[in-house]
């Protein structure tokens, strides 16, 4: 059988103008296509899992009017090329670090200052080299698209990053030479440099033709076959579309799926990618009294998700800002961190100790259930044939209970956990009205601990009752051992942050968050040396 590939080709901005690309399948990744046909080498491939960062490139896409954070009607945000797809960026820009160049007076759409015509290194790029922020220099291009990125953003908003905000902006981003402290440097020295701006008026002009309503469809042909990339922009034609091909890989931010192709080298077929759904993206309160609640779409970013909590539940920073890397929370979902029911992933402990509820859809039927029913095993979850995770459904009163995430890892930012803890309790007097105990890393999924909660509920909140629950934390889990951490590790570990949750919340003198973490009582210098190792 005769196959052509679609007519329809991937469109994007890259290098000053609108490109069309063809016949490239459809999981070939952006670094890929960046180094291999268009000779861009400046990105780098690293760990090509989306770990390291050298591969760091920034997306735009053009802004919601009024939307906070955007930087000349952009939405600029760092993602991972080596996981992203091509066909992802079909009405998007790309930067890279070829652009810097360009930015500079030396290529295809110079911004140059006014009192410094010529400048032959970008500030980012110049205060890399002033500070000696590079050293076998194969992170540097990322590290440099993190911080452009950080640089573009605060002077936009007239505003520059403290040390640690840069610390976690740059929390994607590995180095093994620097020690991180010449780049932290750079961080703060490339805004006293002349200043030079990314002129997005082309750029929004340029995207703003690309826009499309109707689904876009590209195919290109691998052996024999025609593998197709589906992207609807409605809710509706996403339902219709993934019930007419249920056997086809539903595709959220790439985060995983990606790792499927590079490390599994998996063959996924057809494609149905959620990412232009804006429906699917909603992130709003809805419902009043007891039935009030935040629904965040499955299309939501991690990072607008984990945002729109933290808001609500300020508790919850330290989870939302280790959680993987900002590349990652960019690109990353919740609702696909939820689908994907790893053990020991971050956002379901949270979530089933706010009572959340995960809501599904299969063609017009849509059905919810509570969040720990979902998963049924190892990776097996209720989904049927034909049905996708539509959203999350967070009651607003699970918000004003006293809420802990603690996440435990070898490293302290960007890497996965040996376990993660998801709490939430209410104290009517000195006697427990509700609790709820969520652990991942401990079992063959996310669950709740049913036998600790039930030492506590009703019980006073007291040292005793801690350690009866303590005790019950055994009889809820067998944990395994692995290259993380061992069962013995994992078990008292749990039973330390129950001790640790105690000791926050307890009715006579609660220590405060800080007064339980190293980082709060570590002298300067040496949590500066530990936060650049």
């Amino acid at each position: 059988m005769r196959m052509t590939p679609s007519t329809q080709p991937i469109r994007f901005f890259h290098r000053g103008r609108i490109v069309d690309v063809s016949g490239v399948h459809p999981t070939r990744s952006v670094l890929d296509w960046l180094r291999e046909d268009v000779r861009c080498t400046g990105t780098k491939e690293g760990c090509n899992e989306g770990d390291c960062g050298a591969c760091t490139v920034v997306v735009g896409e053009l802004a919601e009017p009024g939307e906070k954070g955007a930087v000349g009607g952009l939405r600029l945000s760092t993602v991972n090329a080596c996981i992203q797809f091509l066909p992802t960026l079909h009405g998007k820009a790309l930067f890279t670090v070829e652009d810097l160049k360009a930015q500079c007076g030396h290529g295809h759409d110079a911004t140059r200052h006014e009192k410094h015509p010529v400048q032959r290194l970008h500030p980012v790029q110049q205060a890399m080299v002033d500070c000696h922020g590079s050293q076998c220099g194969f992170c540097t291009p990322g590290f440099v698209m993190s911080l452009w990125s950080t640089y573009e953003h605060h002077q936009e908003g007239g505003t520059q990053p403290t040390r640690q905000q840069l610390a976690d902006d740059l929390s994607g981003n590995l180095c093994r030479c620097t020690g991180y402290r010449p780049i932290l440097d750079a961080g703060q020295r490339m805004f006293d440099l002349p200043g030079v701006r990314l002129d997005t008026a082309p750029v929004v002009e340029a995207l703003a033709s690309l826009k499309h309503d109707a689904t876009f469809d590209y195919a290109a042909p691998l052996g024999q076959r025609l593998d197709h990339f589906h992207a609807p922009t409605t809710l509706a034609e996403l339902a219709a579309l993934r019930e007419a091909k249920p056997a086809a890989q539903l595709l959220a931010g790439s985060t995983d799926v990606g790792l499927w192709v590079n490390k599994q080298f998996r063959d996924l077929g057809d494609i149905i990618s959620v990412g232009d759904v804006a429906e699917l993206k909603l992130i709003e309160e809805r419902g009043s009294g007891a039935a009030a609640e935040l629904y965040i779409g499955a299309g939501a970013s991690l990072e607008n998700a984990f945002a729109a909590l933290v808001q609500r539940a300020p508790s919850l920073t330290d989870v939302w800002l280790r959680f993987a890397s900002p590349p990652i929370r960019h690109a990353g979902t919740m609702g696909g961190n939820v689908a994907n029911g790893s053990p020991i992933g971050d956002s379901p402990p949270v979530l089933m100790a706010l009572d959340a509820e995960i809501e599904l859809r299969r063609g017009e039927r849509v059905r919810r259930m509570p969040l720990p029913e979902f998963y049924v095993d190892y990776m097996k979850n209720k989904l049927e044939p034909g049905e996708f995770v539509q959203g999350l459904a967070v009651p607003l009163s699970a918000l004003g209970r006293q809420l802990r995430a603690y996440k435990i890892s070898k490293r302290f930012d960007c890497d996965i956990s040996a376990l993660c803890a998801g709490f939430a309790i209410a104290i009517d007097g000195e006697v427990v009205k509700e609790i709820r105990l969520a652990f991942g890393g401990m079992a063959a999924t996310v669950k709740r601990a049913a036998q600790a909660e039930a030492a506590l509920a009703g019980k006073p909140w007291t040292q005793a009752s801690v350690n009866a629950a303590k005790l019950a934390l055994a009889q809820d889990f067998k944990p395994l051992t692995d290259m993380r951490a061992s069962a013995d590790y994992r078990l008292q570990v749990a039973q330390n942050l129950l001790q640790r949750l105690w000791l926050e919340t307890r009715t006579n003198d609660p220590l405060p968050v800080e007064a339980t973490s190293v980082w709060s009582v570590m002298p300067h210098a040496a949590l500066e040396a530990v936060q650049g190792a």
